[in-house]
């Protein structure tokens, strides 16, 4: 019987490590593939290909450095241009890994491609349906509900059904352990994050004033901050402050000494560039949603407003509604489908 071929996304740390043992011990025909995204990714390519050696299966290094700067970068830096708080991970599932994994998996003849992402696909009727992972603390279903149909029926997670603990004990095991740290939240930003952004952002500096419109001190350039955020707004002497606003057109931060300030709170708002992982027909779906990588599910009501923009209703407020970032649907533990908070 022929070998199922598989491309397998490796990155040098235990995931994607583990992940290619695991379909290689299952008698698939293995190809690793490692992306060369336009930065230092020297010791992670030579982890990756040190893992390769050890499996017995191809090692393929591709160069996606333009692409990746063009769709990622430059979507994060216009991002918060903006004003926005993007969630380049997102992206980057959508429109490199994932898309160019499965565009060379066709190109060169493979089935399947794989990465050490944690979460379960499973084929239901006619239909495959997308599930968080069973290790709850490292689920990453959060960022993979841009996975059409298309995609999944071709996507394989090894670690599903596995926990980080056990992932962590099989890379000592079998000596896969070579990578020093775990990856970064964002890859591509290899040193404190508003320094980066300094860098490729032209800031100005502006008023800090308080509720009362009464000016408390400078900020560094709008850019720099998010709603909910204490860290960086220390004006001598006064506070915690929390950033309850940002107005881009007269370049004002807004804070608040009310950590718990009913700005900084929202039960509606609305979603555009919503996708789904199965068809929906419906304009109103009873769902859980999630507005940020690890939070809680807060029971709702998406009701449909035009093409792919959908309001959100929550049944409690929550705090810090951030526009760019994403909002997950969920039933139980299954992905419906998400958008960004607009």
């Amino acid at each position: 019987m022929k070998k199922k071929k598989v491309i397998m996304g490796v990155s040098g740390g235990v995931d994607s490590s583990i992940s290619a043992k695991i379909l290689n011990d299952k008698g698939f025909d293995v190809l690793g593939v490692f992306f060369r995204l336009g930065f230092d990714q020297e010791e992670d390519e030579n982890c990756a290909r040190k893992v390769c050696e050890q499996l017995n299966i191809k090692f393929y290094p591709v160069n996606i450095a333009k692409e990746f700067k063009k769709e990622i970068i430059n979507y994060f830096i216009n991002s918060y241009k903006k004003g926005l708080t993007p969630n380049p991970c997102i992206k980057c599932n959508k429109f490199i890994k994932f898309d160019k994994l499965l565009k060379l998996a066709s190109n060169l003849g493979y089935d399947f491609v794989a990465t050490g992402h944690y979460a379960i696909i499973k084929k239901m009727e006619d239909s495959y349906r997308l599930y968080r992972g069973e290790d709850k603390t490292k689920d990453q279903s959060y960022f993979l509900y841009t996975l059409g149909q298309k995609e999944l029926s071709r996507v394989i997670f090894p670690l599903g059904e596995l926990f980080k603990k056990d992932i962590k004990l099989l890379a000592q095991k079998y000596d896969l352990n070579h990578k020093k740290s775990e990856s970064q939240d964002i890859c591509f930003i290899q040193k404190d994050h508003n320094d980066f952004l300094k860098e490729n952002l032209t800031l100005k500096k502006g008023a800090i004033k308080n509720l009362a419109e009464e000016i408390l001190g400078e900020h560094q350039g709008l850019p720099l901050y998010t709603i909910g955020q204490r860290r960086g707004v220390e004006l001598g002497g006064i506070g915690p402050l929390y950033v309850v606003g940002c107005d881009y057109e007269k370049n004002v931060l807004y804070v608040s000494d009310d950590g718990e300030h009913n700005n900084l709170y929202k039960d509606e708002f609305k979603v555009g560039g919503v996708s789904w992982v199965t068809e929906q027909k419906k304009d109103k779906i009873k769902c859980d949603v999630v507005i940020r990588y690890g939070g809680k599910s807060i029971k709702s009501e998406i009701m449909k407003i035009k093409n792919d923009s959908y309001i959100v209703k929550l049944e409690s407020k929550n705090r810090a509604v951030t526009p760019g970032q994403s909002t997950v649907f969920y039933r139980e533990d299954e992905v419906l489908g998400g958008g960004i908070i607009k």
